[in-house]
């Protein structure tokens, strides 16, 4: 960390903490830490029953803090890597100004105290759900996966894809089947994304020695392997209609949002050289993000408006 003249104006020492407070929330990864609490707010709203305003905003708020933990406690452990990286070198860490010890302690501060705090305040089910997120993100993902196999974004991705199951069991104290298939949509979402990301980023992986599926298997398999992925995924997406969760609004945008993000790996397969294989990656990458949005964005309108129950299912009569 910086040190701050204590004898400088007011307005120095503000703009001081300022840029500390930004290099913190940095090590936290806002976007993804968005995204997660998006995905888990869906989830406490399609659970059944009420919660009351506070604890639902209570839960969320540690569900935040919690995927803020391990993003800090990721970038601690993969300092290294990132400084080796264009995408990452800019990081608070491998830049200098944060050190990894302050890291390690902010994160280990914000992990155990999102998970005591979900647990006192809302329950322990959801708390376990966080406890687990953050233990396999970092222990799993990060400190053994990432640097052995070219699978692990694979079984790495499950982390990402709790946050709606915590939401449910934030609302309902239970773990249940339709948080289970919102967790599997996340999960079979993940490899398509990131491999895509990936293409555009071979050389750097391969510079800080991640062995990426591109850099193990080459670009021409990580493509194949998206397409097998988006296939799975564009049916997995309307699970939801058939277990009751999602309607008529869902079941629409699932099936077009499943079709285009076919489209564009399907673009991506084909597309092997130059610019256009870079613009296909790009906008596969691009989309892949839309999809998740507006796929649960899809189902939130519905739960969140009381709109299943008032629109048939467009296919039955």
């Amino acid at each position: 960390m910086a040190e701050v003249n204590l004898h400088a104006s007011p307005e120095a020492l503000a703009a001081a903490a300022g840029g500390d407070v930004a290099e913190y929330l940095a090590l936290m990864k806002p976007r993804v830490m968005f995204l997660v609490v998006f995905t888990a707010l869906v989830g406490l709203v399609a659970a059944p029953g009420s919660m009351h305003p506070v604890l639902a905003i209570a839960a969320l708020v540690c569900i935040a803090v919690g995927a803020g933990a391990a993003g800090v406690l990721n970038m601690w452990y993969d300092a290294d890597i990132d400084a080796r990286m264009a995408r990452t070198a800019a990081r608070p860490v491998p830049r200098g100004a944060i050190s990894a010890d302050e890291a390690r302690a902010f994160g280990t501060v914000l992990a155990v105290g999102s998970v005591i705090c979900l647990g006192l305040m809302v329950n322990w089910v959801a708390a376990g759900l966080l406890a687990l997120t953050i233990g396999f993100y970092l222990f799993v993902y990060t400190m053994w996966l990432k640097r052995r196999t070219p699978q692990n974004i694979v079984i790495g991705g499950a982390a990402g894809a709790v946050p709606p199951m915590i939401g449910w069991a934030a609302a309902t104290g239970t773990v249940s089947l339709e948080g289970l298939v919102l967790f599997l949509i996340i999960f079979i979402w993940t490899p398509p994304h990131f491999w895509a990301l990936a293409l555009l980023r071979t050389r750097d992986y391969a510079r800080a020695g991640v062995p990426m599926l591109p850099v193990v298997h080459g670009e021409d398999e990580t493509r194949r392997q998206i397409l097998i992925y988006s296939l799975i995924l564009a049916p997995l997406g309307c699970l939801p209609v058939l277990i009751g969760l999602g309607h008529a609004l869902y079941g629409a945008a699932a099936v077009v949002l499943g079709v285009l993000f076919v489209a564009f790996a399907l673009a991506c397969f084909r597309e092997r050289e130059g610019v256009r294989a870079e613009r296909a990656a790009k906008n596969l990458f691009a989309y892949s993000v839309l999809y998740l949005f507006l796929l649960f964005a899809a189902l939130l309108v519905e739960q969140g408006f009381g709109l299943g129950s008032s629109l048939p299912l467009f296919w039955t009569s």
